[in-house]
């Protein structure tokens, strides 16, 4: 029934499509199933079946990642607020109700849940013009904006803690390069890597009096926590779903904004396209109603988070995971760009 065919590190179980339809009546036979090749973390299949196509989303619990993202409650939560932002216009995909009136359908202790399949495509911000750039920012604030209204009930988790300690960075560099140079033979993802933790090391030597404070006066919201190309569908020039709402949260809300202008605006070599980045900017911040000190603090702290993270190189030296190495060239080049461009980036979203 379901053809496992995407190459990665794990290979997603074969989901029991029979059995979660029959929850779902409506939604028709199962026909047809297809693990999806996009993504990094999330199990999820495209389900055609005698009344249409559907996506099963395999919620994996927090013994397979690194938050709580699959606990019961939490995928409720999600399903809620995807629901009531629904209601308000906002573009997402909530899930199918069941016969039981739950949104969550567990079988043999797994999660799982299905939505209606949406057509659309991926873009990234060169794929965008400044004018959609523009629609970005705005849909993103309106997001904010609507989970403030949906979330209300909700109470917020805990601060978020002290940003990332040099100290503690320069210990990951030493490990990482440790591991990075006893490959052999070492390939041209390794000599990169090796070039851009020494070059970091230096820069993380010049710049630690930067260290930004805890974000105490900055505006916490909800967010949806992982806004980036591939959690945004478009059907020609319009956006028709944002989806995986695995790491909806509470945090600052304008570094989700700046976060994500630094996925989609990222050029192969690192640098921002910053004119699209300050049509997005302002859209944002009229939408979300923020103004240009939140901004400014904003795009402090994101920088100083690119310029101690390391994921990548910790999921490919640590974890043995190397689906993210393609991500590596432009996220490596970014942060020494961004570094030496600090008061231009800083500009465009505060302009």
């Amino acid at each position: 029934m379901c053809r496992v065919l995407r190459s990665s590190v794990t290979l997603p179980p074969v989901p029991p499509v029979g059995e979660v339809l029959r929850r779902y009546p409506d939604a028709g036979e199962p026909l047809a199933c297809e693990p999806l090749d996009k993504g990094l973390l999330n199990h999820g299949y495209r389900v055609s079946t005698s009344r249409g196509s559907y996506f099963l989303k395999h919620h994996l619990d927090k013994h397979h990642l690194d938050d709580a993202s699959g606990d019961h409650a939490t995928i409720v939560r999600q399903h809620r607020a995807t629901q009531q932002l629904h209601s308000l216009g906002v573009p997402v995909a909530p899930p199918l109700t069941d016969t039981q009136g739950d949104t969550v359908t567990v079988i043999d202790g797994e999660r799982y849940a299905l939505h209606r399949w949406v057509d659309g495509l991926h873009r990234d911000g060169a794929q965008l013009t400044t004018a959609q750039s523009r629609r970005l920012g705005a849909l993103l604030g309106a997001v904010h904006m609507g989970l403030e209204q949906v979330m209300e009930a909700d109470p917020p988790p805990p601060a978020r803690g002290q940003s990332s300690d040099p100290a503690d960075t320069f210990t990951l560099i030493d490990k990482l390069l440790t591991a990075a140079r006893r490959l052999g033979p070492r390939d041209a993802f390794d000599e990169l890597a090796v070039h851009r933790l020494v070059e970091r090391r230096a820069l993380l030597e010049q710049h630690a009096h930067r260290r930004p404070p805890t974000p105490e006066g900055s505006a916490r919201g909800w967010v949806h926590g992982d806004f980036h190309p591939l959690n945004l569908l478009y059907k020609g020039a319009d956006p028709v779903a944002i989806v995986d709402w695995d790491r909806l949260g509470v945090q600052p809300r304008a570094e989700e904004a700046v976060r994500a202008a630094a996925i989609f605006f990222v050029r192969p070599d690192g640098k921002l396209a910053l004119e699209k980045v300050r049509a997005y900017a302002r859209a944002y911040r009229r939408s979300a109603g923020a103004g240009a000190a939140e901004l400014a603090a904003a795009v402090h702290r994101v920088w100083w988070e690119r310029l101690n993270d390391f994921w990548i190189l910790s999921w490919r030296y640590s974890l043995h995971d190397r689906r993210a190495d393609p991500q590596f060239p432009a996220v490596s080049a970014l942060a020494v760009w961004w570094t030496r461009e600090y008061e231009a980036v800083a500009e465009a979203f505060t302009a």
